[in-house]
């Protein structure tokens, strides 16, 4: 209670704040590094199995931008590294040998990723087109275990195991027990698909908003193509695994699904709310389908949700934030679906992909699309959780540094992180301007297709 009484309010919503603007930066740049190796190493095989350039083309200038994505994410990954620390020391002080293990494991799979990215990426024209490809592998397999580290970290925020508190203090540490606890197989294969989403949508929307000012070649139909594929394959994964992940919630977090939908009196045959807004301990305004929530949340038409009048009005979330979050994590994700049928449909009707006018300004908007549902996704976990960081064992007021003068690093990270920003856009703008890509004398054969 030290911590709690020696912060002030300022200071620690500026923590919330700067930690929550950090993760938010970096978890797009990490989905990149999961899905991007996956889809850069597809087109550098296809390009060696038919002989089209344009796919060592694309193979070249993408592996160029996930060296840059790879590298800023670098950056900003050690800033949160520094926060978890230097914000949040009741928890680290406390708990950080129960999730110790998950952050070693991601220093490891980070070595491996930046090891065989520079092999990767030196080794154009140096190694057989075969070994160049099998060093792709493990940037993929370290790109998706380090996410899979990170995200059982933060699973355990949400269901902590593999512990005992005696007098306040942590014993009995099991710290695989830690890892491995309910939340983590649901949150963990969410995040991922997610990430392939956003990676194939906004790679994809680059080469939309290409082709929609007329640039139809070959070159950009493959580069849009392709990951946006992807991305309309995970589309409909998503949805199994996010009704699998909600199931979760309802079981282990009911205070969690009252916030997402805005329930405040316990009952039966509870209707899923479409839209509305929390105002004096009620949702108004919201689209009722009857007995919905509790068929979707329990396999039981009658099912009974718990609600936020079960729990003291210091133990919820803020309602609002909640559940317009998910609100718009589910329309966006929906509208994301809707685009995939329609290229699917499209493609099976005409034997070839669609390349209508407003076809491509949905699918170019399915990228932004993509990044604003992860984003909402992520406040959907995070302030779901709240006022609990680790939930039911430690508030977050609780585990805040003391240490007055946080608004300062809340303004410093702000403008790191637009610095970063900047210089992330300007040096994937140039790389997506060389003609040709790449310019290297061993890299001749890419000169030979022109690109518009």
């Amino acid at each position: 209670m030290l911590l709690a009484e020696a912060a002030t309010p300022a200071d620690l919503g500026a923590a919330r704040v700067q930690m929550a603007i950090s993760l938010g930066w970096h978890i797009v740049i990490a989905s990149f590094g999961v899905a991007m190796p996956a889809i850069t190493l597809f087109v550098e095989w296809r390009g060696h199995k038919t002989g089209e350039v344009e796919y060592r083309l694309l193979a070249r200038r993408w592996a160029r931008a996930m060296g840059v994505l790879f590298a800023v994410g670098a950056v900003s990954g050690t800033i949160l590294s520094f926060e978890m620390g230097l914000l949040w020391p009741g928890l680290m002080g406390t708990y950080g040998e129960v999730i110790g293990l998950p952050f070693t494991l991601e220093g490891f799979a980070f070595f491996v990723e930046a090891i065989f990215l520079g092999i990767y990426l030196y080794g154009w024209d140096r190694l057989s087109p075969r070994v160049h490809m099998w060093s792709a592998v493990p940037i993929l397999i370290a790109g998706v275990a380090g996410t899979f580290f990170v995200v059982s970290a933060n699973a355990w925020m949400n269901q902590p195991r593999g512990f005992d508190l005696e007098n306040g203090k942590v014993v009995g540490v099991d710290p695989w027990a830690a890892m491995f606890n309910p939340a983590t197989p649901p949150q963990s294969v969410h995040m991922l698909v997610a990430a392939f989403m956003v990676t194939g949508f906004c790679m994809a929307a680059v080469y939309a908003v290409g082709m929609l000012r007329g640039r139809r070649d070959r070159y950009h139909r493959i580069g849009f193509v392709v990951p946006f594929t992807v991305a309309a394959i995970m589309a409909p994964v998503q949805v199994g695994v996010g009704d699998w992940a909600a199931h979760f919630v309802a079981d282990y977090q009911p205070v969690k699904l009252a916030a997402m939908e805005g329930v405040y009196e316990t009952e039966r045959g509870v209707p899923l709310h479409i839209g509305g807004v929390a105002v004096d301990g009620e949702l108004r305004y919201a689209i009722e389908i009857p007995n919905a929530l509790s068929l979707l949340a329990h396999w039981d038409p009658n099912a009974e949700i718990k609600g936020l009048n079960e729990v003291p009005e210091e133990d919820r979330p803020p309602v609002n934030v909640v559940h317009l979050s998910f609100q718009l994590m589910v329309a966006l994700g929906s509208a994301m679906l809707a685009v995939a049928a329609w290229f699917a449909f499209l493609w099976w009707r005409r034997k070839a992909p669609p390349e209508g006018k407003w076809f491509l300004v949905a699918a170019a908007l399915c990228g932004p699309a993509a990044v604003l549902a992860l984003e909402s996704g992520w406040t959907t976990t995070e302030v779901g959780r709240q006022p609990w960081v680790v939930y039911g064992s430690l508030r977050t007021l609780d585990a805040v540094n003391p240490a007055p003068g946080l608004t300062v690093g809340l303004v410093t990270v702000l403008l790191v992180y637009a610095g970063l920003t900047a210089a992330t856009v300007f040096v994937l703008r140039r790389l997506a301007r060389d003609r040709p890509v790449p310019v290297a004398p061993q890299e001749s054969d890419v000169t030979e297709a022109p690109v518009p």
